[in-house]
């Protein structure tokens, strides 16, 4: 599904609150980057798979030993789906994603020659990635300026009043409107990383956020 229809932009005062935002943002942490370890965009694929429903954490724990077996979609293809089940065991809904993980392996030999397509529509086709899936992998390879909407990111995008969207296509919708362009490829890491280590969801840490003053959620 498509994100919804993006809305008219924000008046000259909320576009300064915006700005000034990611300007912090950017101050404190200038270039940020997924924290799922890979080495190609392979392995980066494979691992952004195996984040649904997973911590980062618990996947680049897998991958670890998963990725010195098998780095390539030719090497995963060798492994197999019995072969590849025990490396990501650890790991919620191990069982679909050891089957997408090799199909995809599949698909990307006989129809890439190995290679990770860095095209929306091609990457999509894929089994087990979708929009968000695509959009981490296309933004991080810097193919596409793309934010993906986790709980994270739908979380700090609505205490910051970036979004009121009722889903991740539409909040991703408001960002893409809203968001600074020469901030648009680091958005998506600065929401999720503030989403994950202070905007937490039952106890966010306003006392070292650093937008606090420009948080409309800040009393809440």
């Amino acid at each position: 599904m498509s994100p919804a229809k993006p809305r008219r932009a924000p008046p000259p005062r909320e576009r300064a609150r915006i700005a000034e935002i990611f300007d912090r943002f950017s101050a404190a942490t200038a270039d940020p980057a997924t924290e799922l370890v890979y080495t190609s965009p392979f392995t980066l694929l494979v691992s952004v798979v195996l984040s649904a429903q997973a911590t980062d954490v618990s996947v680049n724990k897998a991958t670890a030993k998963l990725f010195a077996e098998a780095d390539t979609p030719a090497a995963m293809l060798g492994l197999g789906e019995a072969g590849l089940t025990p490396f990501i065991a650890s790991i919620g809904l191990f069982r679909t994603k050891a089957k997408n993980v090799i199909a995809l392996s599949r698909i990307l030999m006989e129809q890439w020659g190995g290679e990770v397509p860095l095209e929306r529509a091609a990457l999509q086709d894929l089994p087990g990635v979708g929009r968000k899936t695509a959009s981490v992998v296309l933004n991080e390879l810097g193919a596409e300026p793309a934010i993906a909407v986790d709980t994270h990111v739908f979380r700090v995008a609505h205490r910051l009043r970036l979004s009121r969207g009722k889903t991740p296509d539409a909040v991703e919708a408001d960002l893409m409107r809203i968001v600074p362009e020469a901030r648009r490829t680091r958005a998506h890491h600065w929401l999720i990383l503030h989403g994950r280590y202070t905007c937490l969801a039952r106890k966010p840490k306003c006392h070292a956020c650093v937008v606090m003053d420009l948080c409309p959620s800040r009393e809440v």
